[in-house]
């Protein structure tokens, strides 16, 4: 993957947030591994999944985020421990490090992981499929709808899951999760490099307190990532 980079030289006012990726697809020793790892709550929903390569891609995803973590932490991954807020979004309490965000997504074979000591954040990554209903219709902002209707059809997929995952990082990060309606807000469509909130609740906060970006993700598949940042520059920096 190419990264955005952040500045050279240390500056309080340039923040970089690291993206990770891996593929959930892993061989069956690696699972073995990874799966000894798991907290017991997370062993039980393994088990819970009815086909195995829906429970294989968990602990893929789940295993690695404990490994990565406890990079970050010095903790040994079996030890991290994990409360959820009021709508369900994830945060250590291991160590009373709760100041380590980090945000999780998955789709199909692909995982993303989000970390910053600064921000809290939010991280989508979706592959792209043909889609038979019109789940615009049903989600996104008059705004954003009337933008997709007059796209050009072979335009409309791909600005389709653009808006999608901007809007699910920026849910993701405000950690209000299917509580937060995803037309308060309007993010933009297009591929432009830099990226705003166009249109947020007042209820909510302030447009300028947000930073969207786009992530490097592989062919098919697209993603993106929201911080609170308060106006605070960010990078990104590709991890492996």
């Amino acid at each position: 993957m190419s990264a955005q980079t952040a500045s050279p030289e240390p500056d309080p006012n340039f923040a970089t947030v690291d993206i990770w990726s891996w593929s959930l697809d892993q061989p069956e020793d690696k699972i073995d591994q990874l799966t000894a790892l798991l907290s017991t709550d997370e062993a039980i929903r393994a088990a819970r999944f009815v086909k195995e390569q829906d429970a294989m891609r968990y602990v893929a995803g789940r295993g690695r985020l404990r490994l990565i973590l406890g990079e970050y932490l010095g903790i040994a991954p079996r030890r991290l421990t994990f409360a959820y807020n009021d709508f369900g979004k994830p945060y250590l309490t291991s160590a009373g490090r709760g100041d380590l965000h980090f945000n999780l997504s998955h789709s199909a074979d692909r995982a993303v992981l989000a970390i910053s000591d600064r921000f809290p954040l939010g991280i989508d990554i979706e592959q792209a499929k043909p889609m038979e209903e019109d789940i615009a219709g049903h989600f996104f902002s008059p705004k954003e709808c009337a933008i997709l209707r007059a796209m050009p059809a072979h335009l409309y997929l791909p600005a389709f899951y653009r808006c999608w995952t901007r809007k699910e990082a920026f849910v993701k990060a405000h950690g209000a999760g299917l509580s937060l309606a995803l037309d308060a807000f309007d993010v933009p469509l297009g591929n432009e490099p830099t990226l705003r909130l166009e249109r947020l609740d007042d209820t909510i906060g302030a447009p300028d307190d947000w930073s969207l970006l786009d992530l490097d993700v592989p062919e098919g598949f697209f993603g993106a990532l929201a911080a609170l940042t308060a106006g605070t520059p960010v990078g990104l920096r590709y991890r492996s």
